[in-house]
C-alpha cells in the first residue's frame, strides 16, 4: 500500500462515509477556503473528510479541525484516491470543467461543483469575494449554513521562532504584489525606532530579499526568518506576533486565521475579493479599480501608489491601545 493509502479510511466494516474536498492551491488559497471546508464537515458530520491539497500545505491542512485527513494533490491533476469512490466530493478549486474532472474522476456518489458545461451547480459570480463564493457553493448545494467568518486556525504544535514580534514580510508570489523592498525596509526602520523587535519573513526562495530589506533597515542578520522557518514555525510565528504588515499574499491570511493585527497593501486585486474581514485590527490599503494584473512581472501601479506614510500611520491605528482586545 502507499503512503496515500495507509493514510485513508479503509471500505467496508465500519468504517465511516467518506467526503473529498479539493483545493490543491497557495497558501491563502488554503486558507479562505477554510470557512466553506468547515461548512461541509457541518453537511455530513458523519463523514470523513479527506482535503486534497499540496503537500507543502499538509502541515497547516492539518490545523483545520474540520479536516480527518490530509490528501496530498496537485493543481489540476488526477488524484492518488487508493480508496473506493467517496459518498461526495466538492470542488473547492475553481468554476470550470478542468477542476472539475479531477473530482468527479473519483466517481463519487454526490458532486458539487459550479455549474459549467456538463456540471450542474450553483452560478459562479467574478465579483464575489473569494471566502463567500465558496461558503454560498456549499452552502447552495448542501442546504447547510456557512458562517465566512470561521477562519480561525489551530495554533501550531511547534514553538514560534520570536514571540511579540513585528513582522514585515516584503514577498509576494508575483512582482506586481510586491512592495518595492525599499518601502519596506523604511517601515521595519520606523517600528525599530518606535521599540518594536522587527523581523523580516519569508520562504526559502526570499531570503536574499528578506535580507536586503533588513540590511536597508539597519537590522542584523538575526532579524530575517525568511527561509529559517517551516511552514508550521512560520504560523506559530504569525500566530504570536504583534502585528504583520505584508502585501496580498498568504500571510496576510495568516494573520486573519490567527487574529493578530496586519496592515496589508493591496494592488491589481481588489479588497473586495481577496481582503480580510471588516475586523478593527486589520487595516486595508489600496488605490486601485481591481483592473491590473495580479500574475504582473511589473510594480503595479496602484500599488506603487501607497505611501511608506500610509502605511506607518496605519500601523500606529492598529497598535493603538485598545486593539490589543482582538475578536
Amino acid at each position: 500500500m502507499n503512503d496515500a493509502a495507509s493514510r485513508l479510511p479503509r471500505a467496508g466494516g465500519r468504517d465511516r462515509p467518506v467526503a473529498v474536498v479539493l483545493r490543491p492551491l497557495g497558501l491563502g488559497d488554503l486558507l479562505t477556503g477554510v470557512p466553506a471546508i468547515r461548512a461541509v464537515r457541518a453537511a455530513v458530520p458523519g463523514h470523513r473528510l479527506v482535503l486534497a491539497t499540496t503537500a507543502a500545505l499538509a502541515p497547516l491542512a492539518g490545523l483545520v479541525d474540520a479536516v480527518d485527513k490530509v490528501l496530498p494533490a496537485r493543481e489540476l491533476e488526477p488524484l492518488d484516491w487508493p480508496g473506493p469512490p467517496p459518498e461526495l466530493a466538492v470542488d473547492l478549486h475553481g468554476k470550470g470543467p478542468a477542476s472539475h474532472v479531477v473530482v468527479a474522476g473519483l466517481r463519487p456518489a454526490r458532486l458539487l461543483t459550479f455549474a459549467s458545461p456538463g456540471y450542474p451547480g450553483p452560478t459562479w459570480y467574478p465579483d464575489e469575494h473569494e471566502v463567500r463564493r465558496w461558503c454560498r457553493l456549499v452552502s447552495e448545494g448542501l442546504g447547510v449554513d456557512a458562517d465566512p467568518d470561521a477562519l480561525d486556525l489551530a495554533v501550531p504544535p511547534v514553538p514560534p521562532a520570536v514571540r511579540g514580534a513585528a513582522l514585515v514580510h516584503p514577498g509576494a508570489a508575483f512582482p506586481g504584489r510586491r512592495w518595492p523592498p525599499e518601502r519596506f525596509a523604511a517601515v521595519a526602520r520606523e517600528l525599530a525606532a518606535a521599540g518594536h523587535d522587527v523581523r523580516v519573513t519569508g520562504g526559502p526562495a526570499e531570503r536574499e530579499l528578506a535580507c536586503a530589506v533588513a540590511e536597508a533597515a539597519g537590522l542584523g542578520e538575526d532579524a530575517v526568518l525568511a527561509g529559517r522557518t517551516s511552514t508550521l514555525e512560520l504560523a506559530a510565528t504569525v500566530a504570536a506576533a504583534r502585528v504583520v504588515v505584508c502585501g496580498d499574499t498568504g500571510v496576510a491570511h495568516l494573520a486573519t486565521a490567527y487574529r493578530r493585527p496586519s496592515v496589508v497593501l493591496f494592488g491589481p486585486v481588489s479588497p473586495a475579493l481577496w481582503g480580510p474581514p471588516p475586523r478593527p485590527h486589520h487595516v486595508v490599503l489600496w488605490h486601485g479599480d481591481g483592473t491590473g494584473d495580479p500574475w504582473g512581472t511589473e510594480l503595479d501601479p496602484a500599488l506603487a501608489r501607497i505611501t511608506v506614510g500610509e502605511v506607518t500611520a496605519a500601523l500606529e491605528q492598529v497598535l493603538a491601545p485598545g486593539h490589543d482586545q482582538l475578536t
